[in-house]
């Protein structure tokens, strides 16, 4: 996988490409990174590549003809084909399923924005789709971006030192993934639960699944307004339900 950034802050992505499971996975040549700086392709001797919006308004706007060189550039050291995303609170929520999509792509290039946004032209003429991380608001794209490449790189074939990390991680399989317990067995007074210690695969396996449910109905309860219950689960969802009747919090 070969991911790029037009961002004019390449220094900002050191913190996924120089550490963790990411990092080990560049050099080891799992996926490629570049970045393309659009101030190179400004029109005059201070590197401005923003003004100010027509018709009024506070900040500045990114032009539209020095990030469509970037995005070009990035297009050619990508061999001519690559799907551009724009970082953007406007744009479709970036989930657990998009990701998973998104890492089958052998080309990506992310536009980090910055200021009050970009003209609107060079969205509609260059760019294939906008991803938003949540409902707020941060100072340019490169955060976002960065979230988006480590969602996406876990999902990488070999990233990951056990692939199985990933397919039990939260929203995997469309519920919050269940609590998890290591060495001592008691700290601030608290124990494992016992079941974890049983050795009975199958019993965790239903226990884990059963936290997993009463964890996203507490939550997430949105997850499973839409989600085809099997057998399995419909029947420990009931049961949550009459305990937490039968002991409301």
């Amino acid at each position: 996988m070969h991911i790029q950034a037009v961002t004019l802050f390449p220094e900002m992505f050191a913190a996924i490409t120089g550490y963790g499971v990411t990092g080990r996975a560049l050099k080891q040549g799992l996926w490629r990174f570049g970045t393309v700086n659009p101030r190179q392709f400004a029109d005059n001797k201070l590197g401005y590549i923003d003004d100010r919006p027509f018709g009024g308004g506070p900040g500045m706007i990114m032009m539209a003809p020095p990030l469509h060189a970037a995005i070009d550039q990035a297009k050619q050291a990508a061999g001519g084909a690559a799907h551009v995303i724009y970082l953007s609170p406007q744009g479709r929520p970036l989930t657990h399923s998009r990701a998973a999509e998104l890492a089958q792509t052998d080309n990506l290039i992310l536009l980090c924005g910055r200021y009050e946004g970009i003209d609107e032209r060079l969205l509609q003429h260059s760019v294939d789709e906008e991803i938003g991380i949540g409902d707020f608001v941060v100072s340019g794209g490169e955060l976002p971006a960065m979230m988006l490449m480590d969602a996406v790189l876990r999902l990488v074939p070999g990233v990951l030192g056990d692939m199985q990390s990933a397919e039990q991680d939260s929203f995997s399989d469309g519920l919050l993934d269940c609590p998890h317990y290591t060495r001592p067995l008691e700290f601030q007074g608290m124990g494992v639960p016992e079941v974890l210690r049983s050795g009975h695969h199958g019993l965790i396996a239903q226990w884990r699944l059963k936290q997993s449910l009463s964890r996203t109905l507490a939550r997430r309860p949105d997850l499973l307004a839409g989600r085809t219950l099997i057998p399995q689960e419909a029947r420990l969802l009931a049961e949550i339900e009459q305990e937490q009747q039968a002991f409301p919090s």
